[in-house]
């Protein structure tokens, strides 16, 4: 292979090192209105009355708008972006009579500069009347106070949601009798796991800014993951057609999922339709952090059912997430809590997976990379390594006695056989990076610092099966270079220059021949968006299809110049041949179709996958911690990735690296707390503790390939299962260190001082 399968240079690099490149808020029209919000200072409450005429006489402000502005009978909304019909409830008015987490907003004020605009956020007067509200998730369900009691709440999908009983979904899947087999096994393992709500902190918060077009269309330009949906859900929101709508972005400043919810797009969109005028809308570091789409907290109740020799016969898990104040997100995430776990372990004879999703009057949550994974693999995974320790057996052991093979069925992963799997090879590969043999359980360095390691295992999916689209278009240019349109969103992924080489593979071309443009509703094919690690494996598959038919396409013009059959010509990425001596120009056949020509030099395809092959990852982490002060470091972190073949292992690899680096601050650092009156207190990144890859030691990284026959090239995913190891190997680590069981994250140096006081 020529390009697939080699570290090609990102597209955009020489652009970024330069900062060159163009972000949303540099390309927004000057002079467009300032949008900005008033937000609720309570968790639960009805706007009784709101004052604006004092706001409207400051010099400079357009319009302020209220829920007066929305008719509160129209059909409700979700900002999900998901494919239609949306799994997540229309909750939503663009502005609600009711509030019902702090930070939700009452107002819209736009005008010609921030100084106005925020000194008419200042002098709107409004009358609240406080309600109680449901802050405690496991409060939540079938509590008195109800966080959607409005009747034109809606399900569009069958997803056991009931706003009447503060119940967002609920689902149940199951094989085999599970009480009976935990019943026949000589260890259970009951234990509860908690995972709090954290960010997702991309460094380009989020922004709009919307324009009317020639034809009286609302365009919006945005930072988004999900043009096509953000289409939709603007669309609904403002009771307008989609066909008056069109959706573009520019480069991304990273998403990692908070931008396949339509956080920012709607505001802008109402003011400009509303005024004709181009306004944008830029959130502050604050707003994403308290009026935005963390991941979903999560409890989960495992019981683990074993023989002596390490056999694992039973699994059943309940999860109970907090969807916040709205759905978004929420029926979905939680389904691969378990359904991304307990597959893991192949040879358990019966599992049961229980879920429940339940509204709260907290900040809505939302996708985050992962996408509840992420929560269950952390409590699945630490209940086996509690369960290694029970049996005083090397947790890598009992995982090899008991993982999922290639050709097994999964019955918890919906049925569905393992196509391709090297989790294997993944565990073999970490033993040997991290010296496992050397340090297990855990070495003393002196001066009250100990070394130890954990480690865990890791499934995720390769897009949404039987769902999720992704479309391209190859155009061959008259210069004999190629247009290749996409749908889906590169946020600094690199899955621009990953689908340029999917396509220059088939052409036998260089990287510098494709040209690539994406994510445009009037100009780009249909794609469902970039997210649930769908991009390389749905999306690649269309770019690999497009080219075979283009290919094609030259090779009969090539003929037809030739004037032979074409059956009896190659094309080499260069030439069309005939006989080994005759021969054509890729260059030359592409003016010949300018003129007189009947085969056109362009192709679409589409593609949606019946499966979703699960890339694999094994993660070891060794921490250094000082048994004084708690204080802990994780100084290496290897990983073992099967994402099928990396089309781009440079790019695949610093995947790896991200993912890990979060996955890390989730288990030590990453944090978001709520007041007794429902109040964000990490409202920064002062206060909120994200890694920087200084406080990281080494990350080792990996591929331990595999061939997933359905994939473009033997491709899986791999942008989300990287993410998921830390957790449950640092949490393990730590307890190697210190002797103390964590089943709650982020695991701090207070809670380590204060858990060995306690022992002692």
């Amino acid at each position: 292979m020529n390009t697939v399968n080699r570290p090609v240079r990102k597209k955009d690099a020489m652009q970024l090192l330069t900062g060159q490149p163009v972000y949303t808020d540099d390309m927004a029209p000057k002079g467009c209105l300032i949008v900005k919000l008033l937000r609720s200072p309570y968790a639960s409450a009805v706007i009784k009355d709101i004052e604006t005429d004092i706001a409207m006489k400051i010099p400079g402000i357009e319009a302020v708008y209220t829920w007066k502005d929305v008719p509160q009978e129209e059909r409700r909304f979700t900002l999900a972006g998901q494919t239609y019909p949306e799994p997540s409830p229309y909750d939503r008015q663009l502005l609600d009579r009711r509030v019902r987490y702090v930070g939700d907003p009452v107002a819209i004020v736009a005008g010609a500069d921030d100084k106005c605009v925020d000194k008419a956020l200042s002098l709107i007067r409004v009358e609240y009347e406080v309600l109680d509200p449901v802050l405690d998730f496991r409060k939540a369900l079938d509590n008195p106070v109800l966080v959607h009691p409005e009747e034109n709440w809606e399900s569009l999908c069958p997803v056991g949601a009931d706003n009447k009983r503060n119940l967002c979904a609920h689902d149940e899947s199951s094989q085999g009798d599970i009480e009976k087999v935990l019943g026949e096994c000589e260890i259970v393992l009951d234990r509860v796991y908690h995972t709090k709500a954290c960010q997702q902190t991309m460094m380009e918060t989020f922004r709009t800014f919307c324009t009317i077009d020639t034809y009286g269309r609302l365009s919006v330009v945005s930072s988004t993951q999900i043009v096509f949906h953000c289409r939709r859900i603007i669309a609904n929101a403002l009771h307008i057609p989609k066909s008056m709508v069109r959706v573009s972005k520019p480069r991304i400043g990273g998403g990692f999922g908070a931008k396949q919810t339509s956080i920012s797009e709607i505001y802008p969109a109402f003011v400009t339709w509303k005024t004709k005028k181009p306004s944008k809308i830029v959130f502050s570091r604050e707003e994403s952090m308290t009026a935005s789409t963390p991941r979903h907290e999560m409890e989960m109740h495992v019981r683990l059912g074993a023989m002596k020799d390490g056999r694992i016969r039973g699994i059943d898990l309940y999860t109970l997430s907090n969807t916040g104040a709205y759905g978004e997100h929420g029926p979905t995430t939680v389904g691969l809590s378990g359904h991304k776990s307990i597959p893991l372990y192949g040879k358990a004879e019966a599992f049961r997976f229980v879920s429940d999703v339940v509204y709260t009057n907290v900040m809505s949550a939302g996708a985050y990379r992962g996408y509840g994974a992420t929560q269950g693999l952390f409590a699945v995974e630490s209940a086996v390594n509690e369960l290694a320790a029970m049996l005083h057996m090397d947790p890598i052991r009992l995982r090899e006695q008991n993982i999922v093979r290639q050709g097994d069925v999964m019955a918890a992963y919906y049925g569905q056989e393992n196509t391709s799997c090297a989790l294997d090879r993944c565990l073999a590969k970490v033993r040997e990076m991290i010296k496992w043999d050397e340090i297990y359980p855990a070495k003393d360095m002196g001066n009250g610092k100990v070394r130890s390691v954990g480690m865990g295992m890791a499934m995720q999916g390769s897009g949404i099966s039987g769902v999720d689209v992704g479309s391209a278009v190859l155009k061959l240019g008259d210069e004999g270079i190629y247009n290749l349109l996409i749908g889906a969103a590169d946020m600094g992924t690199g899955c621009d220059t990953i689908l340029a080489q999917i396509a220059a593979e088939v052409l036998d071309c260089g990287m510098e021949d494709i040209m690539v443009f994406g994510a445009d509703t009037d100009a780009s094919p249909y794609d469902s968006g970039s997210y649930a690690s769908s991009t390389t494996y749905v999306t690649g598959k269309a770019v690999e299809n497009c080219a075979l038919k283009l290919r094609e396409q030259i090779c009969r013009l090539g003929a037809k110049l030739l004037g032979c059959a074409y059956d009896q010509v190659e094309f080499d990425g260069k030439e069309v041949i005939w006989d080994g001596e005759h021969k054509v120009s890729l260059k030359d056949i592409a003016t010949a179709s300018m003129c007189g020509n009947d085969i056109l030099l362009e192709a679409s395809a589409t593609h949606s996958s019946p499966i979703s092959p699960p890339p694999f990852m094994a993660g070891a982490a060794e921490i250094e911690m000082d048994l004084l002060t708690g204080e802990t470091k994780v100084v290496n972190f290897a990983a073992a990735v099967d994402c099928g073949t990396p089309i781009n292992p440079n790019l695949a690899r610093v995947q790896a690296e991200g993912g890990i680096l979060q996955g890390i601050g989730m288990a030590l650092t990453e944090n978001i707390t709520y007041d007794s009156k429902g109040r964000v207190l990490e409202n920064s990144l002062m206060q909120y503790k994200i890694p920087a890859r200084v406080d990281v030691g080494h990350i080792q990284v990996a591929f331990e390939n595999s061939y997933e026959e359905t994939g473009p090239f033997g491709a899986k995913s791999i942008g989300e299962v990287v993410i998921n190891t830390p957790l449950p190997a640092v949490a393990d680590a730590v307890y190697n260190a210190s002797g103390l069981r964590f089943r709650e994250l982020p695991i701090t140096p207070c809670q380590i001082v204060m858990g060995r006081i306690r022992e002692e």
